[in-house]
């Protein structure tokens, strides 16, 4: 085992953090994943945090501090700047404790977490374009109304109590040889680094950002921090990290990697088609990184924390058609036939010939056809997969048919 870490936060805080939540948070399941360990070349073990009543990990620390509040703080009341797991996790343990609570989220933020927290029973202010701006009015609002600020990850109570994620995983599986965990402010990898290097010290640890905010990443490699943009991973979008969690991971974690956003919408729907359950973004970035970096980690024991499963169902339903296209497994076929009567049961008969199932026809008799007595139709197609999506049009050009893939 390591010393006792010189950090703001030891491993004796983060034993101390799993007495004090136990019982009021899930000890959520580690589970070995036969079909991802197949598809990525190491043996993967996933510890199920979007199974947390928030479902996010972020309710261990949000308990953990809360419950180091005095009386007399307690009464004054708290406040949280986040972009919606931090929110709904003090909203709810909050309301439970009694404590009255007020949340500044960026204007930006998922809907689904903005409703959850008003649901959790927290006071939403909708304030900023970013987290950055959100926690500058937290603070203004805090000094103003003598309110207790919570602070996402910069906060050793709350390192200490992300840490327990850690304890859980390495008691649940004690001979992993790699963590992988997601990045923003770097609350969760502080605290989960700490302990797992406390418990098995040749244990590697990496962390995982999305490529539009990889603050940490630059932070190590001593770049300039230039994040930005639109991303699906919203609960690791920080541009300034802890300088806490910077002093932890620069000692404990090997590398912090960059991921593509494709790659993260491709964790999402491996994550629901064969472990069937839902992750956001930022929760399915640890599997991202495995996807990404298949090399780095092919046969060894590798443990990935789903950190949050607060998603909107909209931007669900777009990432799950976005992969059946990227997959080819809906594809858009554009055939040109001549527009007489039959012409288009002949070839809605070949695509159910070849398996495929039709979804959308649409006709195109004005526009982009090389002669009036011809059409484009349009179809919207089903399949197997890519090899199966071949075969498809090469069976309607065997048989004259005028195809082309869009």
């Amino acid at each position: 085992m390591l010393p006792v870490s010189k950090s703001a936060v030891s491993f004796a805080d983060i034993r101390a953090a799993a007495a004090r939540i136990a019982g009021a948070i899930e000890h959520t399941p580690c589970v070995h994943s036969r079909t991802l360990s197949r598809l990525t070349g190491a043996e993967v073990f996933l510890k199920f945090e979007n199974q947390q009543f928030t479902a996010s990990f972020k309710e261990r620390g949000a308990l953990n501090k809360l419950l180091s509040l005095s009386a007399a703080e307690r009464s004054r009341g708290v406040i949280a700047m986040s972009a919606g797991n931090h929110a709904q996790a003090i909203a709810y343990h909050a309301a439970r404790l009694g404590i009255p609570a007020l949340i500044v989220m960026p204007k930006g933020s998922p809907n689904t977490k903005i409703r959850n927290t008003q649901i959790h029973g927290a006071t939403v202010v909708l304030e900023g374009e970013n987290l950055f701006e959100a926690g500058k009015h937290a603070r203004a609002l805090a000094a103003r109304d003598d309110l207790v600020f919570v602070h996402p990850y910069e906060d050793p109570l709350i390192i200490a109590g992300q840490g327990t994620v850690g304890l859980e995983m390495l008691e649940a599986v004690p001979d992993l040889d790699v963590l992988v965990v997601p990045v923003g402010g770097g609350g969760l990898i502080s605290g989960i680094s700490i302990a797992a290097k406390a418990l098995k010290n040749q244990i590697a640890v990496y962390g995982v950002e999305s490529q539009n905010y990889p603050s940490m990443h630059q932070r190590l490699n001593g770049l300039p921090v230039e994040c930005g943009g639109d991303t699906i991973a919203e609960g690791i979008a920080v541009k300034d990290v802890g300088d806490t969690a910077l002093g932890i991971i620069k000692s404990l974690v090997e590398e912090v990697l960059v991921v593509k956003e494709e790659t993260i919408e491709r964790a999402v729907v491996a994550l629901i088609e064969i472990e069937k359950t839902v992750a956001e973004g930022a929760g399915a970035a640890a599997l991202a990184a495995l996807l990404e970096h298949p090399a780095r980690f092919a046969g060894r024991r590798v443990g990935l924390p789903i950190s949050g499963g607060n998603i909107d169902s909209r931007v669900l339903a777009s990432v799950l058609m976005r992969g059946l296209v990227r997959d080819a497994r809906l594809v858009r076929l554009r055939v040109t036939m001549p527009d007489v009567s039959g012409s288009l049961a002949r070839v809605a008969a070949l695509i159910a010939e070849a398996g495929g199932n039709i979804v959308e026809v649409q006709h195109q008799r004005v526009f982009g056809t090389a002669s009036v007595k011809s059409t484009e139709i349009e179809f919207l197609i089903e399949t197997r997969d890519r090899e199966h999506t071949e075969t498809l049009v090469q069976l309607l050009e065997r048989n004259g048919v005028r195809v082309s893939v869009f």
